[in-house]
């Protein structure tokens, strides 16, 4: 593995993400929005790193170039995912543990970033089945064959639902998030 490559790319990213969350970046995009194709969580039954305690997308080879405290250092909003053959969305979590109580379809001022895989779009192989017992992050899930359709309303409005084909187009997954604050000071919760 070249980890001079992996550590190139990272170095890329921290520049990227420095760069956006400038309070002049941000003014002009408030949202941050990343999209990968391995996710660093999900409850799939199929073995992959997502599944594992200590995923290396979320926290890296031997410690190093791990991508949950980058995203979340610089305050990125939503993690948008793939590779699972499925659709699920994620409570705000950090580091293994919700930082939100159970929400069904909004997220206001979430002190931590959203994640979605949307990976069930039409592929060939298979679904990837869910695992009966899954994190407590795991906001809803689905094995249709779908889309995830997104709306940015504006500088405090995000909407994302779920499409199912195989339900003939039914939303079945929404959620609104909604932040006042942008950037890693969205964490710290004010009174």
């Amino acid at each position: 593995m070249d980890r001079k490559q992996i550590a190139n790319q990272f170095n890329w990213l921290e520049a990227d993400l420095k760069e956006a969350t400038k309070k002049c970046s941000r003014a002009i995009r408030p949202w941050i929005i990343t999209m990968g194709h391995r996710p660093m969580y999900c409850s799939n039954a199929d073995g992959d790193d997502c599944t594992k305690h200590e995923s290396v997308v979320r926290t890296g080879l031997n410690s190093k170039y791990g991508l949950e405290d980058l995203l979340y250092k610089y305050g990125v909003d939503l993690m948008i995912w793939a590779h699972e053959h499925s659709y699920e969305r994620l409570y705000p979590v950090y580091n293994r543990k919700l930082c939100e109580g159970p929400l069904h379809e909004s997220f206001i001022n979430p002190c931590a970033p959203v994640h979605i895989i949307t990976g069930s779009a039409g592929c060939s192989e298979h679904h990837d089945p869910f695992r009966s017992k899954y994190g407590p992050w795991t906001a809803f899930r689905a094995l249709d064959y779908g889309y995830t359709r997104m709306t940015i309303h504006n500088k405090t409005h995000l909407y994302s639902e779920q499409v199912s084909v195989d339900k003939g187009g039914e939303v079945i997954d929404k959620v609104w998030i909604v932040k006042h604050r942008h950037g890693p000071q969205a964490w710290i919760k004010t009174n």
